[in-house]
């Protein structure tokens, strides 16, 4: 008699924890994104690209920079022209919501943003393919967790940049400062 009631109660408890998750994930939000949807003009880099049309200046471009992650430089060897064929490969389609965080521009005046298409983020995509590594830049932390989550699947299954036969060794960061000091510009 006891081992049954044993039984129940684990069986109960393992049930209550279900209707606890699928009440929680029926609280989560499915707002639908706010931004600016924008078409791209070209793309520059594996983490930058250039739209025009912004506000009341249809013919001004301005430079769109991922945020929340970096991407090698594309004199960085292989990966940063396989990063920046990639993000083209993702942007051919080229109507793109961009969505902003808490600091909407960095340092350089280019617009920071979580690029959309779709349900797709493209920041994360960059990441779970292995060519960019997550950089995370508070206050801007929207999607850290899950652009976290993608680096560490790419980590795991070796992937771009987390290959073993072909590990980066010198971050972006590191590669554009390097150049800097060498006399040559970088990203």
């Amino acid at each position: 008699m006891k081992e049954t009631r044993d039984r129940l109660g684990h069986w109960l408890k393992g049930l209550g924890l279900v209707v606890f998750f699928v009440l929680l994930a029926g609280c989560q939000s499915n707002a639908p994104l706010q931004g600016l949807t924008i078409d791209v003009q070209r793309v520059l880099s594996g983490r930058e690209f250039e739209v025009a049309g912004i506000a009341t200046a249809p013919d001004i471009t301005e430079r769109v920079r991922l945020e929340g992650v970096d991407v090698p430089d594309v004199r960085q060897e292989p990966w940063g022209k396989a990063a920046k064929s990639l993000l083209e490969t993702y942007l051919q389609q080229r109507s793109v919501l961009l969505e902003t965080d808490a600091e909407p521009r960095d340092a350089f005046g280019r617009r920071l943003a979580y690029v959309w298409q779709g349900d797709r983020l493209l920041n994360e995509a960059l990441v779970a393919a292995g060519y960019a590594i997550v950089t995370p830049h508070p206050p801007n932390s929207k999607y850290d967790r899950r652009l976290a989550q993608a680096q560490e699947q790419a980590r795991v299954l070796g992937l771009g940049l987390w290959n073993p036969k072909q590990p980066m060794r010198v971050s972006p960061a590191e590669f554009r400062n390097q150049q800097r000091q060498n006399g040559g510009s970088g990203e």
